[in-house]
């Protein structure tokens, strides 16, 4: 029996015909985890935060001290921190879910073009392109939400289409579609760059426990720990320099 390696997210179990798989498995414990630690923080806030709220108001305030680093503006910070830190805590603990225990050995046996192969419960969730791609589209429609909110729907969508009255027109035009091009560039760059590295660690750890399932593997998975970290890093960074951008006239 074999683990198999494979670059789409492995199928679990079905509900009413719709497939799980391990991936989506991990989004909703991510989601589920996220959700009940923020209603916790927020009935639980001291004024002398101890524990939890110490640690959590300490990871919030770094945030939003990057954010004002980039903005300059407490304001827009304001208006830009709640989906900033959203993405960086969900992004960041989707990369880290490689480093559980358990990964690639504890799963499910399916039959697999005549092979019994191990499907493995855990899989990181940024090791699926489809979640990936789908928190790049939503950092990218939020920075034209943003945009348009601060410049005006009109002001901000003179950015890609220009009046046919103003001068010159062939060379706004131009610009118009660059500038449009280059908001698709970013999903697929956003996705891809995330997927790559972190499905590349995984695979790596896969193979290091496969071979020497003791002491060998733990550099890596330090290695995997820094990794995961600078992906959510830039990808946040990335996110807020979007949308810093966005806000801003030519």
């Amino acid at each position: 029996m074999d683990i198999e390696i494979s670059l789409t997210p492995e199928v679990i179990a079905e509900i009413g015909g719709f497939p799980i798989t391990n991936t989506l498995l991990m989004t909703i414990v991510i989601s589920i985890v996220i959700i009940i630690s923020s209603v916790i923080l927020r009935r639980k806030n001291d004024d002398v935060p101890r524990g939890f709220q110490n640690f959590a108001e300490s990871i919030l305030d770094g945030l939003l001290d990057l954010v004002d680093g980039v903005t300059k503006d407490r304001a827009l910070s304001k208006r830009f921190f709640p989906i900033i830190a959203t993405i960086f805590i969900f992004v960041i603990m989707s990369n880290w879910v490689e480093l559980i225990p358990g990964l690639g050995t504890i799963g499910t046996y399916q039959i697999h073009e005549g092979e019994m192969i191990l499907v493995p419960f855990i899989r990181s969730p940024s090791a699926d392109l489809n979640m990936t791609l789908a928190v790049a589209v939503f950092s990218v429609v939020a920075a034209q939400f943003m945009g348009a909110f601060a410049l005006g729907i009109k002001k901000y969508a003179g950015k890609f289409f220009v009046s046919p009255f103003k001068k010159p027109y062939v060379v706004g035009t131009f610009v118009g579609i660059l500038e449009i091009i280059s908001e698709f560039a970013k999903i697929i760059s956003f996705s891809f760059r995330l997927f790559g590295n972190i499905f590349a660690g995984e695979v790596l750890l896969l193979v290091m426990i496969a071979l020497v399932p003791l002491i060998i593997p733990i550099p890596f998975l330090f290695l995997e720990l820094f990794v995961g970290f600078v992906q959510a890093l830039v990808f946040t960074m990335l996110s807020l320099v979007f949308f810093k951008m966005a806000t801003e006239a030519h």
